[in-house]
Parts: C-alpha cells; sequence; structure tokens
C-alpha cells in the first residue's frame, strides 16, 4: 500500500495510508488530459479491486457515461498503435471493435478527466 507523506507546520511528519486503487484515475489524469475509455475502464475497475476483462461489464459502464451525459467522443482505437503490449488488453479491444458497428456501447470513447467526469466514473455500480 503506498504512503502520502505529509508534513504539519512543526516538522511532524503525518502518514496517510492509500492503496493504489484510490489513486488510479488520479494518477492517468495527471498524464494527459483526454484518456481512451479502455484505459479508464482499467483504471476504474483498479479502484474497486474489479476484473476489467468482461466486455460487457465495459458495455454497461459506457452505456452509464453516455447516460450520465459525459461528453464522449468515439474513436477508432487499436490497441496494437496504443501501446498495449499486454495480450488481455489487446484481446479485450478487440473484442469490442467486432460488435461497435452494431452496439455503440462497444465503442472507445475519449473521455476528459474532469474532476465532474471522475465524480460520475466512480459512482458507478459495479456488478460481481
Amino acid at each position: 500500500m503506498p504512503t502520502l507523506w505529509f508534513f504539519n507546520e512543526t516538522c511532524n511528519v503525518l502518514v496517510n495510508k492509500m492503496s493504489t486503487t484510490e489513486l488510479s484515475l488520479d494518477v492517468i489524469r495527471k498524464k494527459v488530459f483526454f484518456h481512451n475509455s479502455i484505459d479508464v475502464w482499467i483504471s476504474a475497475c483498479e479502484e474497486k479491486n474489479m476484473e476489467w476483462f468482461d466486455t460487457e461489464q465495459y458495455k454497461k459502464f459506457i452505456s452509464y457515461l453516455l447516460k450520465n451525459n459525459l461528453h464522449l467522443k468515439s474513436f477508432n482505437l487499436c490497441a496494437h498503435e496504443a501501446g498495449a503490449t499486454e495480450e488481455k488488453k489487446t484481446k479485450f479491444a478487440d473484442s469490442l471493435a467486432e460488435t461497435k458497428g452494431v452496439d455503440p456501447n462497444s465503442a472507445t470513447y475519449t473521455i476528459k478527466l474532469n474532476d465532474n467526469n471522475i465524480d460520475v466514473i466512480r459512482k458507478f455500480k459495479f456488478e460481481n
């Protein structure tokens, strides 16, 4: 578990234990302004200690984001070109690509990770 170190005004160390799951969306937010929905999905799952490779759950997640009026922009993501060297991530993206033409919830989107959008993402109810 990562530790955040804080110091008070007299330089006494104040320690705040935070799990990596609490930081995942915040960490990727610092890297770039917009993220693809698969990476956001993976980070959201990691925050909740959930498995991310269930495409049906991803589709429910995207449906939830669309219903909550997040401004999502559809785009074509080739997992191989996006630097996805992990076999699971590549298979996941390829599996979604098979039905994106008929199911908008299978598409990949860009998502701006601002405070409001992160709050909406964190309110998604994951199913076991």
